[in-house]
């Protein structure tokens, strides 16, 4: 399985990226894809989350701000972020496969694949 995540830089405050992960080697049409993010000295946290059936779900500092899609016949999963604050600021890594669990107030996403990230740099 081959994960080639693109679409990171720099940006305003404000500004908007969207980031592309495109997947090899596995039925993508099958998989939940998501992305995940690690500031500088903090751990990878959850982002967003769409399951084969393109149903999406956000971490709440997200929601209303960032987009996840994606597009079977490419094989690829969409990040749309609007809105970026300096706190964006991290590496994106991109996910496919694995098991979603629906808590009470909270989504875990547990991926059976990882991307290379790419850098987002938002500056304010």
């Amino acid at each position: 399985v081959q994960l080639q995540a693109s679409g990171g830089g720099l940006v305003q405050a404000g500004g908007s990226l969207r980031l592309s992960c495109a997947s090899s080697g596995r039925t993508f049409s099958r998989d939940h894809a998501g992305w995940f993010r690690q500031a500088p000295g903090k751990e990878r946290e959850f982002v967003a989350v769409i399951t084969w059936s393109g149903a999406g779900t956000y971490a709440s500092p997200m929601k209303g701000r960032f987009t996840i899609a994606r597009d079977n016949a490419k094989n690829t999963v969409y990040l749309q972020m609007n809105s970026l604050k300096a706190e964006d600021t991290a590496v994106y890594y991109c996910a496919v496969g694995g098991i979603i669990t629906q808590l009470t107030t909270a989504v875990i996403y547990k991926p059976d694949y990882w991307g290379q990230g790419t850098l987002v740099t938002v500056s304010s």
